[in-house]
């Protein structure tokens, strides 16, 4: 396998990685969007960048935008995200499971450009703020018992 092809790979390999962290975190909270859903969305994301050069070499074209895959990413993810959000009598849920769904198509995205380091940050971060501040959200509202749950 050529050092290319390796390293789609590797990224590939990262993606499903990194998002089965943050899946694995949500399929523990019973969340609508679970394991499978955020692992998907990570490595779909991840794919999406690494084949936009393949391609490009593929139809010929010597010019290439990164930018706008990203973009599609993101815009297509937040159609995804925007399904997983519900409102019942006053209440809005499924809005931390619509933002962590978002934020795995970034972690998704950066692997995708092999910017590893910002992928994996971005997963530590995410795990704090998905776990920790689920904490501070019950201690600071001892009364609601669905704080950090939205």
């Amino acid at each position: 396998m050529d050092p290319a092809n390796m390293r789609d790979v590797l990224a590939m390999l990262l993606s499903t990685v990194l998002g089965t962290i943050i899946g694995w975190e949500r399929q523990m909270g019973h969340k609508p969007a679970g394991l499978r859903t955020h692992v998907l969305v990570c490595l779909g994301s991840t794919m999406f960048v690494l084949m936009a050069p393949h391609a490009m070499r593929s139809f010929g074209m010597d010019q290439f935008d990164p930018t706008r895959i990203v973009h599609g990413v993101i815009t297509g993810v937040g159609f995804l995200g925007a399904g997983s959000i519900m409102r019942q009598e006053g209440y809005v849920a499924g809005l931390t499971t619509a933002a962590s769904i978002w934020i795995v198509a970034a972690i998704g995205t950066a692997v995708g450009v092999h910017a590893y380091t910002l992928a994996i940050v971005g997963t530590l971060l995410t795990l704090i703020v998905l776990e920790w501040y689920r904490w501070i959200e019950r201690r600071l509202s001892p009364h609601n018992e669905n704080a950090g749950d939205r």
